[in-house]
């Protein structure tokens, strides 16, 4: 049995090709985030990795769509979306393939 601390992990990703993780991996990135109210992300999509964000505890509003505990979203290749932390709130990210360098801002252009 092999003990990792969350905290020691960058931005919350733990599985991944990154390091540290605790497994590394291309196949797919997992990832425990944290965002207090107001906190953003700007406008972006992925031509690989379709995103999985499940909101265990707060408020997002996403591509101008709110969403709560619970709420699962589902962001295929090619689709942008920007973030808003309405709430302080906890989510989990899957990214599946994982795609380094697969993140684009603003919309798509092809």
């Amino acid at each position: 049995m092999e003990i990792f601390d969350l905290q020691s992990m960058i931005r919350g990703w733990f599985i991944g090709n990154f390091n540290p993780s605790v497994i590394k991996t291309n196949l797919i990135e997992v990832g425990i985030k944290r965002y207090k109210k107001d906190d953003h992300e700007d406008k972006h999509y992925h031509k690989i990795a379709t995103e999985i964000t499940v909101i265990i505890e707060g408020k997002v509003q996403m591509s101008g769509k709110i969403y709560t505990k619970n709420d699962i979203i589902v962001i295929h290749p090619k689709e942008s979306t920007d973030f808003k932390a309405l709430e302080d709130t906890i989510s989990v990210v899957v990214k599946i393939p994982g795609a380094n360098d697969d993140k684009y801002m603003g919309e798509i252009n092809d």
